[in-house]
């Protein structure tokens, strides 16, 4: 049986090991945890991205992510800075192959339906 997926968004990074356990608590058929921590790239057609900030609707974004089932996922809005946590994805499989596939698709689905917006300050300023 599936359990319901855990979705957050929010400002405040989160570490791997908050998302693992409850994941595989008393579920014996869980053999593999795959995560997928995504951080800010200091990287803009050569210039150097002093901020990123991340903007969503609350209620649209997380129904969006609700269609995803077997992952737990943890994305960041606000202003980050390079190296600062994005997104978190823990996925749950029997087999390690299906937890990475899981995790991989997750990703996926996050760059390109989920509603997020971004907008990067390079030294040059806004776009």
């Amino acid at each position: 049986m599936t359990q319901p997926a855990n979705i957050r968004v929010h400002r405040k990074p989160t570490s791997t090991s908050a998302l693992k356990s409850p994941r595989c608590a008393d579920n014996p058929k869980v053999g593999a945890v795959a995560c997928f921590v995504g951080t800010v790239r200091d990287l803009n057609e050569g210039s150097t991205v002093e901020t990123m900030e991340l903007e969503h609707y609350a209620g649209m974004t997380e129904k969006s992510l609700a269609r995803l089932r077997r992952a737990n996922r943890v994305h960041r809005v606000g202003k980050l800075r390079p190296l600062d946590q994005i997104v978190l994805v823990a996925t749950t499989a029997m087999h390690c192959a299906e937890a990475f596939e899981s995790c991989a698709f997750v990703m996926d689905y996050l760059k390109t339906q989920a509603p997020f917006w971004k907008k990067e300050k390079t030294e040059a300023g806004e776009p």
